[in-house]
């Protein structure tokens, strides 16, 4: 598939796979007229790319996190390095849950207040 179907079908702009190329997160062949092309297969790691940068992972990391999707082989640093990654993963969602928590405790109680009847005046 062109870059505009891949584009399209992952979520993202041309733009940002054009940097994907550039990072060495995503590679393309070229056609005769140099255009590019690339795998179906590109569909799904786009949008794991995603993920993993909306995780909040750097390209450098997900450049070395990407094989390790592909032969689910890796080093014992790599295995660290993921570990520690998924640990503060793990960390921002604890904080998003409590977030949430606090968040529904003043919708309970601006709910509540709405629906006290009124002194009598």
């Amino acid at each position: 598939m062109r870059i505009g179907e891949l584009a399209a079908r992952s979520g993202v702009s041309t733009r940002a796979l054009r940097y994907y190329e550039e990072q060495r997160l995503l590679a393309s062949e070229r056609s005769p007229s140099g255009q590019r092309t690339y795998p179906e297969s590109a569909v799904d790691r786009v949008r794991l790319i995603q993920q993993l940068y909306s995780a909040g992972l750097a390209s450098r990391s997900i450049v070395e996190l990407l094989p390790c999707v592909v032969t689910g082989v890796a080093s014992p640093e790599l295995l660290d390095r993921l570990a520690a990654e998924r640990k503060r993963i793990e960390g921002q969602i604890n904080d998003l849950i409590d977030t949430r928590d606090r968040l529904d405790t003043v919708l309970a109680s601006a709910a509540e207040s709405m629906f006290r009847p009124c002194a009598p005046g």
